[in-house]
């Protein structure tokens, strides 16, 4: 490709709304444009990289026996409400009605869909096991859209469903997609962790997220270097002993003015890890109330999964629901003495110690020496706190550290939830009929662009990997006018396409300053650049990863690229069953 021909208007300058170095440089190298808050538009180099990402995925997901589909982005709403989803998926769901008064949704994911796609067909075992996927535009509605393609309201997706008969046979389909994402993301070049992850709103038994570590990562996730434990921020968990104490007699104390678990803590001289927190919450338009150690953080998500109802029918008490079920102020809530029969949840950490400090529900007054089950009691939530770097991993097998991330993937054993209201049943082998047992599994196209500049830029710019970048290499031509530059420079173009390689020729009647600024921000692997020596027909050959630069005979540079461009593509296949799910 020509540079005049093509369409590639760089900028100089960072976005305003730019804060994440990926957001910067798709701007800045003509690869997208923000059409509104949260929408982009893939310019010509954008696309060459989401088209070699596209292929990527497509070659792993039929390696591993997927087949392609293509569903509508605009769904029915009968699909969702048959879910329960219609009500619970939350405001992220944009919903539209038609002139005939017919609601939708823009499909923010397709577990309804694809139930309801096949329930008509797949009627007997004899059909089964099958997996169908799918790469094309959701739309979720956030609220805060942010750091550019990551976390947009539009965005491309590979979703994938298998169908199987039972557990063992959705095992099996969870393997072979857990392979899949090795290979796709392996040939993408991507660095990434494999960690255990909430089911959240997609339901479920089991979940796993690809996690790409970064600077500006939207998320946390935990590890340990002593085994493979890994999981997100919502799901790790983690050991934690308390020392036994002789039992002491509950205690009413005076703390005038002393609300918060520090002030409490300065106050009685007990470290903040003897004290009860309390979240007051309005679950669904009821009062419940979560106690947790006083040093730990509630984990919203495990909560969510407690509780089963979505986020958005979770709020914070206002203080006169508090006043109400206390009859105190806010902090001063325990859970001895709650007014009107409350909801309390007491996560189970609590059970283990003795001795502890707990709100009076009575201004300016706590309880020393509270103990469950003999001053206090509640359902008791087996884990609902935030895991923090320096715990013990629950596997025991060492610290916990922390790093941030891009989740590119994720995969889910669905079960028969989605099949059971859908109505998607088959025969099995005695007759008798029985609801499908599916799994979901997604990949962040845009998203794996992103987390791809994120792990490979420097100050100059990106630094694609071969496999990805929207060129493998590029020519510069210093000087186009001069008739030996241009010449030389057309020579090594057509050599460089007739051995296979995908060269961008920069033939701009520009200064050579302008050119090679362009070609370091838009990161092509390998540069031969033609200019005074080109009578003599010698170039210089550089890279932009490794930072070689040298002075060669234009037949050695062309070798050296043609070389090293067929070693980079030379993609990966893992052999089924490597990675064990």
């Amino acid at each position: 490709m020509r540079l005049t021909n093509y369409y590639m208007p760089t900028l100089r300058d960072d976005p305003a709304d730019a804060e994440v170095v990926s957001h910067k440089l798709l701007v800045r190298g003509a690869f997208v444009r923000k059409q509104e808050t949260g929408i982009y538009s893939y310019l010509p180099l954008g696309m060459k990289v989401k088209n070699k990402i596209y292929k990527i995925v497509c070659d792993a997901m039929e390696d591993y026996d997927s087949v392609q589909v293509e569903t509508s982005m605009i769904q029915p709403k009968e699909l969702w409400q048959a879910s329960g989803r219609w009500q619970t998926f939350g405001p992220e769901m944009l919903k539209m009605t038609d002139r005939l008064g017919r609601e939708y949704c823009f499909g923010p994911t397709a577990e309804e869909y694809f139930a309801d796609l096949v329930k008509n067909e797949l009627v007997s075992y004899k059909q089964l096991p099958l997996n169908l996927y799918q790469i094309v535009e959701k739309f979720r509605d956030e609220r805060r859209p942010r750091n550019g393609i990551i976390r947009a309201r539009s965005f491309l997706m590979k979703d994938a469903y298998s169908f199987d008969e039972d557990y063992e046979g959705l095992k099996a389909a969870y393997q072979k997609m857990w392979d899949a994402y090795v290979q796709a993301f392996d040939n993408m070049r991507i660095d990434y962790k494999i960690v255990q992850g909430d089911t959240g709103a997609m339901g479920g038994r089991v979940s796993h997220e690809f996690i790409a570590p970064a600077e500006n990562g939207e998320g946390i996730i935990f590890y340990t270097d002593e085994s493979d434990y890994a999981a997100t921020i919502e799901k790790a968990a983690f050991i934690k002993e308390y020392e036994k104490e002789e039992l002491k007699d509950i205690e009413l104390v005076k703390t005038t003015d002393k609300t918060t678990i520090k002030d409490v803590s300065e106050f009685l001289n007990v470290p903040e890890e003897k004290l009860v927190k309390t979240v007051d919450l309005k679950v669904q338009g009821q009062p419940v109330f979560v106690f947790v150690p006083g040093d730990r953080e509630l984990n919203m998500a495990k909560l969510i999964a407690y509780l089963q109802v979505p986020e958005h029918e979770i709020e914070m008490m206002d203080d006169e629901m508090i006043l109400e079920y206390t009859g105190a102020e806010p902090g001063y809530t325990g859970p001895k003495g709650l007014l009107n029969n409350p909801r309390i949840i007491i996560d189970k950490s609590i059970t283990k110690m003795t001795n502890t400090v707990i709100g009076a529900n009575k201004k300016d007054h706590h309880y020393m020496n509270a103990t469950f089950g003999r001053d206090f009691d509640g359902e008791v939530a087996e884990d609902l706190l935030t895991a923090k770097e320096g715990d013990m991993a629950i596997d025991g097998s060492g610290k916990l550290k922390s790093a941030e991330g891009i989740e590119v993937g994720n995969i889910f054993q669905l079960g028969t939830k989605y099949s059971e209201s859908i109505g998607a049943y088959y025969l099995d082998r005695d007759g008798k009929q029985k609801p499908i047992v599916m799994g979901s599994y997604g990949i962040g196209v845009s998203r794996s662009i992103a987390a791809i500049i994120e792990q490979n830029h420097d100050e100059n710019g990106i630094i694609w990997p071969t496999t990805v970048a929207p060129f493998e290499a590029i020519i510069t031509t210093i000087n186009i006018k001069d008739e030996e530059q241009k010449a030389l420079s057309e020579e090594i173009y057509e050599k460089l396409q007739k051995n296979g390689i995908d060269v961008l020729f920069d033939d701009r009647q520009e200064r050579a300053g302008v050119k090679f600024n362009d070609r370091d921000l838009i990161g092509i692997p390998y540069r031969i650049t033609v200019g005074k020596d080109a009578g003599d027909k010698k170039v210089e050959y550089s890279t932009r990863r490794e930072g070689i630069n040298e002075k060669v005979e234009v037949d050695e540079a062309i070798n050296k690229v043609v070389e090293n461009v067929k070693a980079d593509l030379v993609m990966t296949r893992h052999k089924p069953g490597t990675y064990e799910a």
